[in-house]
């Protein structure tokens, strides 16, 4: 009778709860509206896909960084990114997908009156930490932005100044934090970074504020050494901190990665590491070589920057980097290892910069599955220890960072844009006006439906280019 009574309760509960026709109506695969928990759950996988894509429609910036390179399709290492819209590709899913989502899970939390208020701040607060992070992702590829008249009825949003935007980030990051309980509940499992440990959130948010406090130095030094020396203590202190997005085996959840380059997925063929990395890790005898690439021959060979390369000959992204399963990184130990080095080369604050130096090159190997004895040979060579490599501290510190934001293109390009380091050559035959871009151009629907606005933001800056840059990089 237990069994029969499995499959006939749900039909009770069905009868008794209908109160008309238009009751059976409704699509319970598709709700009208959903909870707070799934909306933030959905923008957060959003801003990490976007973010972590190798998809040339719409993330570029490895090509960009020389991390990696093209067999056949030279465009995009070429930064020919308006065949295929990459800007327009890169913009909507972040305001539509990742912003729009949070706003309505913010506003389902205000109004949920079934949890305590303890949780629902730790809630808040995880949603703001996020939108943030999403926000200077816009600024530091744009600049002047839709900000303050973003996602409301206002059809024609005026562009907000960059640097203004900031300033009010660094605030929130600040609110956030203070409506955080360490010990109570957040989101549980549908905090896909941290599974509801609100504690781990606090370490992301005071790194998050390292991130745009050092992105600001050479903008406002003083703003800059004030967040530093506030954050730092609290920031992340381990790899087990790392804002890591742990993806799944199964599509649509797998590691986006995979499903441009791993043969369960696809079938193409067009990805290989670039020559100027591969070249860099050679000549330091990088122990994380084995974890980045194949090899062809025993050898490491990377392809030329724009070149026509053949995908047999040269070395490709490791089995690990394009397993299903392998996470994402948003923020990592060894960037906020880095970050606390500069700080200490710039204002000599923060410690000793050789030390801060060799710990973020030590958690970066260790992350990568490297032990303390790769670490110790590594750091022991003359052009690896910060006392006698090459060059001053921007590139002693650029050089190193660029590869350990080794699949973190985008982090890459911006850290690259910020330190002027390594120095890259253009890629062969790159379009005009021939050099890596330091920017992206606003999309061509916000011309089309907000060409006022856009124009403005572009006078402002000197001309809607790839030459112009954002606020912050001055150098």
């Amino acid at each position: 009778m237990k069994k029969i009574f499995v499959y006939i309760a749900p039909l009770v509960l069905l009868t008794s709860c209908a109160k008309n026709l238009d009751d059976y109506n409704v699509d319970q695969k598709s709700p009208a509206e959903v909870s707070q928990a799934p909306l933030f759950s959905n923008a957060l996988k959003e801003l990490t896909d976007d973010v972590t894509s190798p998809s040339v429609n719409i993330n570029v910036f490895r090509f960009w960084m020389q991390q990696w390179t093209a067999t056949t399709y030279q465009d995009e290492p070429r930064y020919n990114f308006v065949t295929r819209n990459i800007p327009q590709r890169f913009w909507e899913p972040l305001y539509q997908e990742v912003l729009h989502d949070l706003k309505q899970s913010a506003a389902y939390t205000r109004e949920d009156l079934e949890i305590e208020e303890e949780q629902k701040n730790n809630q808040l607060a995880a949603i703001e930490i996020v939108s943030v992070y999403a926000w200077a992702t816009l600024v530091n590829t744009w600049g002047d932005i839709p900000y303050t008249e973003a996602l409301s009825d206002i059809g024609q949003p005026k562009y907000d100044d960059a640097a203004t935007i900031y300033d009010d980030l660094l605030t929130r990051l600040d609110a956030a934090i203070a409506l955080i309980d360490p010990q109570g509940a957040g989101f549980g499992s549908a905090d896909l970074l941290y599974g509801g440990n609100m504690a781990a959130w606090v370490k992301f948010a005071h790194s998050l504020k390292l991130r745009l406090a050092i992105t600001l130095a050479d903008v406002d030094e003083a703003k800059a050494r004030e967040i530093i020396t506030a954050s730092a203590a609290s920031a992340f202190s381990s790899n087990a901190d790392n804002a890591a997005f742990a993806y799944v085996s199964a599509s649509p959840n797998n590691n986006p990665v995979s499903n441009n380059l791993n043969s369960q997925f696809t079938s193409r063929q067009d990805y290989v590491a670039g020559g100027p990395f591969i070249n860099v890790l050679n000549t330091l005898n990088d122990p994380r070589r084995p974890q980045f690439f194949t090899t062809v021959g025993g050898e490491y060979v990377g392809g030329g920057i724009g070149s026509s390369n053949q995908y047999s000959t040269n070395s490709k992204p490791s089995d690990k980097v394009i397993a299903p399963d392998f996470e994402a990184l948003l923020l990592d130990y060894s960037e906020v290892e880095f970050i606390l080095a500069e700080a200490s080369a710039r204002w000599n604050i923060q410690g000793s910069v050789t030390d801060h130096y060799n710990k973020a090159i030590e958690a970066s190997i260790l992350y990568w599955g490297g032990d303390d004895r790769d670490v110790a040979a590594y750091l022991a060579q003359p052009s690896v220890a910060y006392a006698t490599a090459a060059g001053d501290w921007k590139e002693k510190i650029g050089t190193q960072k660029w590869l350990a934001l080794y699949n973190r293109g985008f982090d890459a390009w911006n850290e690259w844009k910020r330190l002027d380091y390594p120095k890259l050559e253009p890629a062969f035959r790159a379009v005009d006006p021939g050099i890596i871009p330091n920017r992206l151009t606003y999309p061509i629907s916000e011309r089309t439906l907000n060409g006022d606005n856009v124009n403005a933001a572009a006078s402002k800056l000197g001309a809607d280019d790839v030459v112009h840059k954002v606020f912050w990089d001055v150098n």
